[in-house]
């Protein structure tokens, strides 16, 4: 008879006064959250590599050209130096060469100044070579090498005494200026917008399966709690149940009596 309550008041206690739940129990993540996550963290280290290839190889060329304004340019002078330039190629996976090619100049005067300047084709043919207009790529045909520069020749040329737009560094000392810029502020937006897109999609990935984890912990605690609460009001109406059950039949034997 006293085992319902000593088992209805190790329920009751169990339940308020036991020791809180372990807030930093953890539930077992699934292997898609894993590789989720994963996936998240890949991301973000590509979109992390991509700033740093983009930002030596753009981004740092596109602030020095920022530095140029543009200005009208008028070709006084082209010719193809004597002396060829040395370069290399290759020629397969274990195959390099050595060429040469022509170095073409086209020499301009600059309409603001009146300062005669030497013309590149953009800023990495100033970075290879300051001496010539371009720097082709090397192989071992001289006479297409040689057929391009003279082409290039003919077509300023032609442009002898027609202005076209140039763009020169007011802070240089170096008398060169470029035909065009190699990048403008849209390849500058798409190096900048990708990887942060990247970066972003990566990190709201590993945010997403992380507050999944948390709300999935949340639940379980509160699944648990009402599991308890019901299994502690069960004994108790059974308990209620068997003393009035108790008492009736001690007072029907009274009445008998």
């Amino acid at each position: 008879m006293t085992a319902f309550p000593a088992s209805g008041k190790k329920r009751e206690t169990g339940y308020s006064d036991g020791d809180p739940l372990d807030v930093h129990k953890r539930l077992p993540s699934s292997a898609g959250e894993d590789r989720a996550v994963m996936l998240g963290f890949a991301m973000m280290g590509f979109s992390v590599l991509m700033f740093f290839l983009l930002g030596t190889t753009i981004l740092k060329p596109f602030m020095l050209s920022i530095q140029r304004e543009e200005s009208t340019c008028t070709a006084i002078h082209t010719d193809i130096m004597d002396d060829w330039l040395d370069c290399a190629f290759t020629c397969g996976v274990h195959c390099r060469g050595q060429g040469k090619y022509p170095c073409l100049r086209v020499f301009v005067n600059l309409s603001h100044s009146g300062q005669k300047a030497l013309l590149h084709y953009n800023e990495e043919a100033v970075q290879i070579n300051p001496k010539c207009f371009y720097t082709p790529k090397c192989h071992q045909d001289r006479n297409d090498l040689l057929n391009s520069a003279l082409d290039i020749k003919e077509f300023f040329d032609h442009k002898n005494g027609t202005p076209f737009s140039c763009f020169y560094s007011p802070a240089s000392q170096s008398e060169d200026v470029i035909l065009i810029k190699k990048y403008d502020q849209m390849a500058i937006f798409h190096c900048v917008f990708w990887p942060s897109l990247t970066l972003l999609g990566g990190a709201l990935i590993v945010g997403m399966v992380r507050l999944t984890q948390h709300l999935s912990l949340l639940c379980e605690k509160y699944s648990t709690v009402v599991r308890d609460e019901v299994g502690g009001k069960v004994p108790y109406i059974e308990q209620h149940q068997f003393k009035l059950c108790s008492m009736r039949r001690s007072k029907g034997r009274a009445e008998k009596s």
